[in-house]
């Protein structure tokens, strides 16, 4: 690991990275390798969790291809040194900030999305000028290794590389000595992530998850809602650290949405064989999200196939904070539904939870949204639909508190991994104003005039 890193600072300290047109030409290869062996990555994702062409498409590729798109496309302008107006003591001169990359960076992939959630983070990175080490999750090993094997035909490892492996492996690269990491993954694995950042203060992006809450006023249009969150949900099969963890729904329309949603589910024909649906990851989590289930809450779906690793699109009624569903983050195709009387009641329940990743709201009072968007914090999320906020390049991805820290996402990522070095430049002269109040002796006149230049007035 040492020698991995070695080798990139070194490559990194030449600015061999740092012309745009470098960054661009990478950027472009990267997107040719992945269309070369797109075949290759459908294959291994599909031996992993068994995820079909479409959805693999639209969840792991695409998101990826417009990345590469948008950074191509944005580089040069976001690296260009922007300009901000003098100050009286940098007058005459040029101030600007002038972005530069961070150096060496680390880049922690997930399971759940192994493609995107690996590469999008790398392409934010080379698009800023870093060199890259990319350490994708072990629990899609397929997947792992197809990432790993046409990054080495297409990169010099001193640029960017893969390195493959489970905790031991992450451990010792965590031990090493990065001027940026990026991890995406559960709260648990961000705090040891943190801990092991904070050794040497190197900046770090979490990307982390939680209890995202749903809501659905009574003045929801229930059908689009039931289809809208249905889709959200069980995209993945619940997989997914932005999905609806539960739905609040309003009293008076309670067994409607639960009705709808059936329809919805039914209607979809979720399953393998309709390429619509995927399996868990592996038995352990199924196991643990098979355990949130209580059989005497099922309003819809509750089975469990221990052989093919699927849990059928699940929803449970008359949940309350007190069962077992609500005391984790699902990250399964389980859907707890509680029931609300008064906004205000499920406003409270919220603030006195960890802050999520994301919260939708499906309303068309004004009100209800001013309310909603003002008083409560999340990372993202959207009014009258769900998870759709991450397709925008434009929209910053991140969370708050323990849902997170930093961003990326088109200018966010690059952002993430670049330090803006602020400079004046000023002409090698000495003007009248400066000699007279910037250098001793001073005098009560020059403290008048300093007072009145900056609108001071002491009591």
């Amino acid at each position: 690991m040492q020698d991995i890193i070695s080798r990139q600072r070194a490559h990194f300290d030449t600015s061999a990275t740092k012309p745009v047109s470098f960054r661009i030409e990478q950027l472009h290869r990267l997107k040719r390798v992945l269309e070369q062996h797109e075949g290759a990555l459908q294959e291994a994702i599909a031996a992993d969790y068994g995820k079909q062409r479409y959805e693999t498409f639209i969840t792991e590729l695409l998101p990826v291809y417009s990345e590469i798109d948008a950074a191509i496309a944005n580089v040069a302008a976001w690296s260009t040194p922007s300009l901000v107006a003098s100050s009286p003591f940098t007058s005459p001169g040029r101030c600007y900030v002038m972005p530069e990359p961070l150096g060496v960076s680390l880049v922690i992939g997930p399971w759940n999305y192994p493609v995107q959630l690996t590469l999008v983070p790398a392409v934010a990175a080379l698009a800023a000028g870093c060199t890259v080490v990319l350490k994708p999750s072990e629990m899609t090993a397929h997947t792992s290794a197809v990432i790993a094997s046409l990054v080495a035909a297409a990169f010099d490892p001193a640029y960017l590389t893969v390195v493959e492996g489970g905790v031991s492996e992450t451990s010792a690269l965590l031990a090493q000595k990065f001027d940026m990491i990026f991890f995406t993954g559960s709260v648990a694995v961000g705090r040891i992530v943190y801990q092991a950042a904070a050794k040497s203060l190197t900046p770090v992006v979490l990307e982390l998850g939680g209890k995202s809450p749903t809501i659905v006023a009574p003045d929801a249009n229930l059908p689009l809602a039931a289809r809208r969150i249905a889709w959200a949900k069980f995209l993945n099969a619940g997989q997914t650290c932005i999905a609806p963890d539960y739905v609040y729904v309003h009293r008076s329309i309670y067994e409607e949405f639960l009705d709808a949603v059936a329809k919805e589910i039914a209607s979809s024909r979720y399953g393998l064989e309709n390429q619509n649906f995927v399996r868990i990851v592996n038995a352990r989590n199924l196991e643990r999200v098979a355990a949130l289930i209580d059989q005497r809450k099922v309003f819809t779906g509750g089975l469990v196939d221990v052989d093919q690793r699927m849990i059928a699109p699940t929803v449970l009624r008359d949940v309350d904070w007190s069962d077992r569903v609500m005391g984790e983050e699902v990250f399964g195709p389980v859907l707890p539904t509680l029931v609300y009387d008064d906004i205000e009641d499920v406003v409270s329940q919220i603030k006195q939870r960890d802050k999520p990743l994301a919260l939708y709201l499906f309303t068309e009072d004004a009100g209800t949204k001013r309310k909603i968007l003002s008083e409560l914090s999340f990372g993202g999320g959207a009014i009258n639909d769900a998870v759709v906020q991450v397709t925008n390049g434009d929209l910053p991805f991140g969370g708050v508190g323990t849902s997170g820290i930093g961003s990326y996402h088109g200018e966010a990522g690059f952002r993430s991994f670049s330090h803006y070095k602020s400079i004046v430049d000023r002409d090698a002269v000495t003007t009248a104003e400066e000699q007279q109040f910037r250098y001793s002796p001073y005098n009560d006149d020059d403290l008048e005039i300093m007072r009145q230049t900056f609108g001071i007035r002491p009591g």
